[in-house]
Parts: structure tokens; sequence; C-alpha cells
């Protein structure tokens, strides 16, 4: 009898959906096409959003603009990097590219070499220009996840070999994250971590008693930062401080509920001028909501949920279980941000620091989003071959 491989066990356990060839090929180019789109919409809204604050502020309107594409460069590069580097060599350097990333990530809490903006630590500068290195973290972390997930596949329902190691990995990474601090990071992680765990059918009992540990945690971290146990109250209230702490998410209130059926037209947001902060960053969606109003958020919302349906399809036509868990990881993780960040902004959820994908301004953001896209490129291109 012939010996069975990694791939043909992983068949087995019903993770795979196949798809005729021509079928993968259209998705692939249906979901490049929505990512396209997206990046797009947010180069025309951070113009729109951001005008009247890069004016004032260092004397062009179109400065913010000017970046973005200059970000779009190298995001474009990333992109075709992992889509054409052979997944045999993403896999054999996971661990060293999740390392090295750590690291990097770690240097940002050295006084001196770190960049403080908004009371984090998280950026570093490097001949002119910032990043951060928690977003290449992110990339490089679900990535070795992919690469742990299915070297210890036989041994899925071990606690001491595969999620007791893991929980470690991931302790010293939320350390790392929340010193800088970046709590929406851990948040959005851990939650992706969970929900790839439950598809890699880990043993229910330690997803439960994980959640269960995690709630008095949350509480702690909370309380033991008062601009964060501040958010929490503002978000049940943020009427009782309305030109203080409630400022922002009144304004983000007003912007959506202004936009009405369609819009007030396009750069006709009146809450660009200096009503609402972070407005081309965290906060685009009211400005979007305000100047398309609810036709076009629609429009925006049917793209995310194509760009989920197509990415999960993607991912789970892929019979090379490396391929498969860290496509899934990127999928879930890219569409997760995007839903707390429309939650954050619709007062629905806490304030979280981060930003809509691939359409609010930041480079590295931008940069390993579109790096995730060309590495689940890359998954389906040698599916099909």
């Amino acid at each position: 009898m012939p010996s069975r491989g990694k791939d043909d066990e992983t068949k087995e356990k019903g993770y795979f959906m196949a798809l005729p060839l021509d079928r993968l090929r259209s998705d692939v180019r249906l979901f490049v096409a929505l990512v396209v789109t997206l990046t797009l919409i947010g180069v025309i809204f951070i113009y729109s959003s951001s005008s009247i604050f890069a004016l004032e502020k260092y004397g062009s309107a179109s400065y913010f603009l000017k970046k973005q594409f200059i970000y779009l460069v190298p995001s474009i590069g990333a992109f075709f990097l992992c889509a054409l580097v052979p997944l045999t060599w993403w896999r054999k350097n996971s661990p060293w590219l999740f390392l090295g990333s750590l690291a990097l990530t770690s240097v940002t809490l050295i006084p001196a070499l770190g960049v403080k903006f908004h009371g984090s630590h998280r950026w570093l500068s490097l001949f002119g220009f910032s990043f951060q290195p928690s977003e290449i973290l992110k990339l490089f972390l679900f990535m070795y996840m992919g690469f742990f997930l299915e070297r210890k596949h036989d041994k899925i329902k071990s606690f001491l070999h595969t999620y007791l190691p893991l929980m470690v990995i991931f302790g010293i990474t939320f350390i790392i994250l929340l010193r800088q601090p970046d709590f929406g990071s851990v948040v959005t992680i851990m939650t992706t971590a969970l929900m790839l765990f439950f598809v890699a059918e880990f043993r229910m009992i330690y997803l439960l008693v994980t959640a269960l540990a995690a709630c008095p945690l949350v509480v702690y971290l909370i309380m033991s930062k008062s601009y964060r146990l501040r958010r929490i109250l503002i978000f049940l209230n943020p009427w009782a401080d309305p030109q203080g702490s409630g400022f922002q998410i009144i304004q983000s209130l007003i912007a959506i509920g202004s936009g009405h059926i369609w819009g007030v037209g396009l750069s006709n947001s009146k809450q660009k001028f200096f009503y609402l902060p972070m407005q081309h960053t965290d906060f685009i969606f009211p400005i979007i909501a305000e100047e398309v109003g609810f036709a076009g958020v629609m429009v925006l919302l049917t793209l995310y949920v194509l760009f989920c349906f197509f990415g999960m399809r993607i991912a789970v036509s892929l019979h090379n279980p490396f391929a498969f868990f860290t496509s899934l990881a990127y999928v879930i993780f890219i569409s997760l941000q995007a839903v707390i960040n429309l939650m954050v902004c619709s007062g629905l959820l806490p304030t979280k620091g981060l930003g809509l994908p691939f359409i609010s301004y930041g480079g590295t953001a931008l940069m390993c989003f579109w790096a995730m896209v060309g590495f689940i490129v890359n998954s389906a291109r040698a599916e099909r071959s």
C-alpha cells in the first residue's frame, strides 16, 4: 500500500472544496479585482477626506494623496514578491521571517529608536520613512501559523505538542504588542487565531478554556489603563462628554447620518473641516458615508463581503495545508479588521485604532495587505499547476 503524505491526510479532514481549474482562475481574478477596486476607492477618499487638513498643516491639499501613491509602489512590489516566490521558500523560511519581524517590532520599545505617535510606540524611522513593524509581524505570524499547523497536523489534538507551544508564541507576541500599546491588534489576532484553531479541529475544550481565560485578562487590561476604561465608558454613553472623549464618535455618527440615501456629494463633506479627527485613517468610513450616502455604503459593504466570499472559496480549494491555513488566516484577518473598523465608526464597538483595510491611509498596512493577497494568488497558482 502506498504511503500517504500530509496532503492526503489533510484532505480526509474535510477542509477542502474541490474547484474546477477554470473556476479557481476566475475566482482569483475577481478576488484581485476587488482588492484593486477597494484600493482605488481608498485613494479617492484619502484625498477627499484629508485635503483640508493637509492644506492647513502642510500647505498642499494633495499631501496625503501623493504619499499614498508612493506607498502603492512597495505595495504592488510586495504583491508580486509574495505571488512569484515559490511556496516552498515561504514555508521553509516562515519561522525566521516571523522571528525577524518579532525582533523588529520589539525594537519600537527602545526609546531611542521607536517613534511615538498618538501616545503609542508603534513606528520606526529609517532614512526619513516611518513604518509600523507590527503590520509586518501580522503578515509573518499568520504565515508561521500555517507552517506550524501543517507540521503538527498529526498531533493536532495534543495539548503539550501543539496547543501549548502556540499559546506561548502568542503570549510573547501579545506582550510586545501590549507594550507599544496596541490592544486592537491583540484582539484581532487572537480572534483570527481562535477561528483558525476551530477550522484546524483542535479540541473544543482548549478553545473554550482559552476564551474563558481571556475574559478576566481583557477586563484587567482595560482596568489597568485609564484611557481604555474611558473608551469603554464613552462607548456606552458618548454624550456624557460630547466636547471631550465622546467628541470623535459623536462626529462620526453625525457624518454617517448626514449622508442620508445618496450622500452630499464627493468632496462635499462638512465633517472633514476639522470636526472629525483621524478622518483619513481610522475614521475614513464616516467621510465615505457622508459623501456617498447609504447607497455608496452598501456598495462598499458588498465589496468586502465579496472579498471574504471569494477569499474563503479560494482558500478552501487549496490542497497544500501550509497554503490553506495561511491563506485562510489572511482572509479572516482582513475581513475581521474591516468589520471591527466599520463597527467602531458606527458606535457599535469601542475605539480600537484599526484602519479600514485597503482604504485607510497608511503605507505599511497597505503593503502587508497586498502581500497577503499576493500569497493567496501564489497559492492558487500553485494549485493550478
